[in-house]
């Protein structure tokens, strides 16, 4: 299929940082799938919560199963629109590969424990692993992706005006990545892809865990009329396939709304190229204005019955206070860190770059590891 003018091509990437080698089996963009997936990073998001921490249920999601999600809705609409879905799937893949154990509680923490040192950004993490972590080759450090993907996954959330963050700052002086243009359209379509799933598995994952009835989703009047078409169909069916006949339905319906409101866009603001989309003073990419209204009314009902939910948020403030006592105790005792740290340190060493080993260290980490790491550490009865 030829893809659309303003389209990412691989043909056209801008390249990689380092000199490497050509597959003829596989596209730029092909390659930097791969080697995510290949990442130990990427592995981990296995163990890293979504919502529910990892004990909490086999089949609750995970990060690795969101970003599996992501990546599925991301190429639907991909193919719909002629993109490169190669791009967006790598992208949506690769999204939450730099986040922090236990979620956004464990963000918190971590920002928390890095206030008087930059703070902590997830999206910056991601970029560390795939340009200096994940070391799988002997001549430069990182996975050497392609500048596209690397722009995506900085710009997740759209264009950067200012760079705060020094590490950023240095890196896009080496490799600059037009931080305050926007992103391709790629990108924009992974990131909308990231609502969709997010939204919609976390109205699954919320039911199944009883904190909410169906009766009570039926208050939103856009799910209510899923359920009437529904239950008029098959008026015997059991509140689990109608969980699913709900979720299934909306994201549906936001598929056909991004197909739909993204045409108009590409129309209204003149896209004829990829320079187009990158100099646009918007998202190409986008909802309808209703399908916002619903996404808002949606987010509100999983505020109040889900996230806000007091075990969430018992869980949210135990994993914020593993992550910080972590981050404390390490800031403290060095010797309490593994020798792979230490080594990385030296006694002339400011404490700002001492606490970006220690930031990139716990954030790192599963959520199983962190609890285990603390309990080795805070738990005078725990085995040495």
């Amino acid at each position: 299929m030829s893809l659309a003018k303003y389209a990412v091509t691989a043909e056209n990437s801008r390249g990689r940082m380092f000199k490497d080698y050509d597959n003829v089996n596989r596209s730029e963009f092909q390659r930097d799938r791969d080697r995510i997936i290949h990442s130990g990073a990427f592995r981990r998001l296995e163990g890293k919560t979504q919502v529910f921490a990892y004990h909490e249920g086999k089949s609750y999601r995970t990060r690795l199963t969101h970003s599996i999600e992501v990546a599925q809705i991301a190429r639907t609409i991909c193919k719909s629109l002629k993109l490169n879905e190669e791009l967006s799937e790598a992208l949506a893949l690769a999204h939450d590969i730099g986040h922090a154990p236990f979620g956004h509680a464990g963000e918190r923490g971590l920002n928390k424990a890095m206030k008087n040192f930059g703070g902590f950004d997830h999206n910056i993490h991601s970029l560390k692993i795939m340009c200096e972590t994940e070391t799988h080759y002997p001549n430069f450090k990182g996975l050497n992706l392609t500048w596209e993907t690397l722009e995506g996954t900085i710009k997740h959330n759209g264009a950067i005006k200012k760079i705060a963050d020094e590490w950023l700052k240095a890196f896009n002086k080496k490799f600059p990545l037009d931080l305050k243009k926007l992103p391709s359209m790629e990108a924009q379509i992974a990131s909308l892809s990231d609502d969709i799933a997010y939204n919609n598995h976390d109205i699954d994952d919320g039911f199944r865990a009883g904190f909410f009835s169906i009766n009570q989703l039926r208050e939103l009047d856009f799910v209510d009329d899923i359920i009437a078409k529904f239950d008029y169909e098959n008026p015997y069916a059991s509140d689990e396939l109608r969980i699913y006949a709900i979720t299934r339905s909306l994201i549906g319906e936001m598929v056909y709304d991004i197909l739909d409101e993204t045409k108009k866009n590409l129309h209204k603001l003149n896209i004829n190229s990829l320079d187009d989309v990158r100099q646009a003073k918007c998202f190409v990419a986008d909802f309808s204005p209703l399908m916002h209204r619903h996404i808002k009314k949606l987010h509100e009902f999983l505020c109040e019955h889900f996230y806000n939910h007091s075990n969430i948020a018992r869980m949210d403030r135990k994993s914020q206070c593993i992550v910080e006592e972590l981050f404390a105790a390490f800031m403290n005792d060095e010797r309490l860190l593994p020798d792979k740290q230490r080594r990385m340190m030296d006694k002339n060493m400011s404490d700002k770059a001492k606490a970006d080993i220690i930031c990139s260290y716990i954030a790192d980490m599963t959520d199983a590891f962190a609890c285990e790491e603390h309990q080795k550490l805070f738990n005078v009865s725990y085995r040495f």
